[in-house]
């Protein structure tokens, strides 16, 4: 009996804890030594990356500082973003038609819109570009009106990623309407509200949520997809450094100003599309 007695662990005193107990009751957190290992090594390697970045003089980091804020590359910057948005503009209200004609109960009008997604997203974007671009040699008249050199660079770009980005802006604005409950749908019904109505007033602002994140991403792939016009001759902020470099053969700094580029107005875009998120988060929870 005494054996049993001394394998049991002490008990606990009743009442408030003395120094002695509190000593004996005292919680040993877990050692989690993989953990720290690990991120060491890894701030390690950052560490060792980072610094042959700066230290390479491959880089010309003199010659990115020198380029950066230069007129041809502030140009080709403020085509970027001015493309970037009247695409994004443009393709969302024509995926937003589209959505709407995938949803509708019309069987020919849910056909054209899965066509449309479906053959847009099956094609790579540069030869949609290059299908406009030259247009003009399948049709060279329309209506009477001569297609040869008539579209430009810049607006067979405008068309053909505004083309593009409709197809994927279509199934991001119907992933969202879907997401609506659909006794939404019916209280606006018995509202008496027509289809354009509840979609405007009901379905959109609640949609929206789910919409939101994927646009978000879209808008940044748009923002780095522009810089394939620059295979079309539209002077946006690749095709300006690779006319600098292509005279100066300071292909390394001129593409790093182009990243950096980047990189920065993606940033900014990342963070508005946070407080763009929470806005529309308001009230549910998740708002973060």
């Amino acid at each position: 009996m005494s054996a049993q007695t001394d394998t049991l662990p002490p008990a606990v005193p009743a009442g408030p804890l003395k120094d002695d107990d509190a000593d004996r009751l005292r919680i040993v957190p877990v050692r989690r030594t993989g953990q720290w290992t690990a991120a060491v090594a890894v701030l390690v390697l950052l560490a060792l990356a980072l610094n042959s970045v700066i230290r390479n003089d491959a880089f010309q980091w003199d010659v990115v500082g020198d380029y950066f804020a230069t007129t041809a590359v502030l140009r080709g910057l403020g085509l970027t973003l001015w493309l970037t948005a009247l695409v994004m503009v443009l393709g969302f209200a024509l995926g937003t038609l589209l959505a709407v004609l995938r949803l509708s109960a019309n069987r020919v009008l849910q056909a054209v819109g899965w066509g449309y997604v479906w053959l847009f997203r099956s094609t790579p974007i540069l030869v949609q570009l290059l299908f406009w671009f030259n247009i003009g040699a399948l049709y060279p008249e329309i209506l009477g009106v001569r297609t040869v050199n008539l579209l430009g660079p810049v607006t067979v770009a405008v068309i053909g990623l505004t083309l593009h980005e409709a197809a994927y802006a279509a199934e991001v604005v119907r992933g969202g309407i879907l997401s609506v409950e659909r006794g939404q749908l019916e209280a606006a019904q018995s509202l008496g509200l027509g289809p354009w109505r509840r979609l405007y007033r009901i379905v959109l602002p609640q949609a929206m949520r789910s919409i939101v994140p994927p646009a978000g991403n879209m808008l940044i792939g748009t923002l780095k997809g522009t810089s394939i016009v620059s295979i079309i001759a539209v002077q946006d902020l690749l095709y300006s450094v690779q006319l600098v470099y292509h005279r100066t053969y300071q292909v390394i700094p001129l593409l790093l100003v182009a990243t950096l580029w980047y990189v920065v107005v993606t940033s900014l875009l990342s963070v508005g599309q946070h407080y763009v998120e929470r806005y529309y988060a308001r009230g549910t929870g998740d708002a973060r």
